[in-house]
């Protein structure tokens, strides 16, 4: 499964603002857990959270918050569920604001993918100047569970960095 990850979807420039919300969420999700825990629930996740959609999931109301956290399929985390609830609410202004999620949210790169050139993952950072600028506008306009770090996984996975290594096969296919 994480295999599978890595080969067709980790890295590839994601422009969907349902599918840029959705590994927002995840990203958010696995804060303190292991990604393959989140991935492994994924499903589950597409299932509970009715696809990631923003303006479903920004009208969940209580009896629709305590099914989740009674749902075993996902991370039954109180604060993690209300930061979704929250943060389509966010992305749903983002969206009127800026036209889309994903026009607002590729500005912290220009509109451009970022082509690093690590040779092994030890270089890879943790963060960096532009997921610290995410985090922080993210942050301003209301969203949860999206500091720096997971800012940064993020950019990685939808693309807006490419931090394959340079000897993986994906680094030279997603130039």
């Amino acid at each position: 499964m994480y295999v599978a990850y890595h080969d067709r979807e980790w890295g590839v420039p994601v422009h969907d603002d349902r599918a840029l919300f959705e590994l927002l969420l995840l990203e958010g999700a696995q804060a303190g857990l292991s990604w393959i825990t989140i991935l492994g629930k994924r499903e589950n996740y597409r299932r509970a959270f009715d696809g990631f959609d923003p303006e479903r999931i920004a009208r969940y109301d209580e009896q629709k918050v305590a099914g989740l956290l009674a749902d075993p399929g996902i991370v039954r985390n109180r604060l993690k569920v209300a930061s979704a609830i929250g943060n389509a609410r966010a992305c749903l202004d983002l969206r009127d604001e800026f036209g889309s999620f994903d026009a607002w949210l590729w500005r912290f790169v220009d509109g451009q993918p970022r082509r690093n050139n690590w040779r092994t993952m030890s270089e890879v950072p943790a963060s960096t100047a532009e997921s610290d600028a995410m985090s922080k506008a993210l942050i301003k306009r209301g969203f949860k569970f999206v500091g720096s770090t997971i800012c940064y996984a993020f950019m990685q996975a939808v693309g807006m960095v490419n931090d394959h290594t340079t000897d993986c096969f994906r680094h030279r296919e997603l130039g």
